[in-house]
């Protein structure tokens, strides 16, 4: 007996890395697994069927049940065709994975438009698609869901020459952080994955030394719990792992300055000396670099 028997799940970018790590474990819980990938390289350039049909293969040889699908996260119709092949296939969807992604990584000074607009509509459009027809129709059922959104530290902590993947992954987090006030009424959580593993994506930006630290099927255990029903009051949060390490990440308030209005608004000479006064209990900007 798993803790997902009779459940159905959608993952999108699932034919390697992550993707393909959270639909084996998903499959060996019992769900019944949609395994989404276009088939195309990092850039996002190209597309295929052999990635998702080698996962699927993986996931009945170890006795599950999986469908393939190739279809892109940034087209609405494909995206309705994932969510069908779910009902069509095992009658139902009760999870949803929004994994897939591309990296068209450089430094803002040469960063173009293409880059931009190609890292945010596959990310962010992707993900709102994925999880809007995903949500619709776990709404349409009326019992409840569990949807996963991938984000990652480049977005909520900042990375060198991510600043599109990063503005795509902090909307995705931005996303995550109304959807779940929304979902609470209908049973539905909507939690943040900002994973680190080492895959295509990763390999030239994790230093090699430490790749056999961060394999992709260490960060799928709680990733694939959050989708039980031991986990249905689990929603709203944001969740950091890597290797064997889970933390979750809540934000923080540092006040600075206060006094009431009516003794009139802060001179600018004045508030400058009190945010001086308080920067040594500031947090670092980002507590992963100290």
């Amino acid at each position: 007996m798993g803790k997902l028997d009779g459940k159905v799940a959608l993952v999108t970018g699932a034919g390697g890395g992550l993707g393909r790590a959270h639909a084996m474990l998903l499959a060996e819980q019992g769900a019944s697994v949609v395994v989404n990938d276009l088939g195309g390289s990092r850039d996002g350039t190209g597309a295929g069927s052999s990635m998702a049909d080698g996962v699927v293969e993986e996931i009945k040889a170890a006795g599950g049940q999986a469908v393939a699908d190739y279809g892109s996260v940034t087209n609405r119709d494909d995206v309705e065709k994932m969510v069908q092949t779910a009902v069509d296939s095992f009658g139902r969807l009760d999870i949803c994975i929004a994994n897939a992604g591309i990296l068209r990584d450089k430094s803002y000074k040469n960063m173009d438009d293409d880059m931009w607009d190609v890292v945010i509509d596959v990310h962010l459009r992707g993900t709102y698609l994925t999880t809007k027809v995903a949500y619709d129709r776990m709404l349409e059922q009326g019992e409840g869901g569990r949807i996963i959104v991938t984000s990652s530290t480049s977005g909520l902590l900042g990375n060198f020459g991510q600043t599109n993947y990063g503005a795509a992954k902090a909307g995705i987090a931005g996303l995550m952080r109304c959807l779940w006030l929304e979902g609470m009424k209908y049973g539905v959580t909507v939690n943040v994955l900002a994973p680190t593993a080492t895959s295509r994506m990763t390999t030239d930006i994790l230093p090699e030394e430490v790749h056999d630290n961060f394999p992709p099927e260490a960060v799928s255990p709680p990733i694939v719990w959050l989708c039980t029903d031991d986990a249905k009051d689990v929603t709203g949060r944001q969740f950091l792992v890597g290797g064997n390490n889970v933390s979750l990440l809540s934000w923080q308030v540092t006040p600075i300055a206060k006094k009431d209005l009516s003794e009139g608004f802060f001179g600018v000479e004045e508030i400058g000396e009190l945010i001086e006064a308080s920067k040594d209990n500031w947090p670092p900007i980002n507590p992963m670099r100290g």
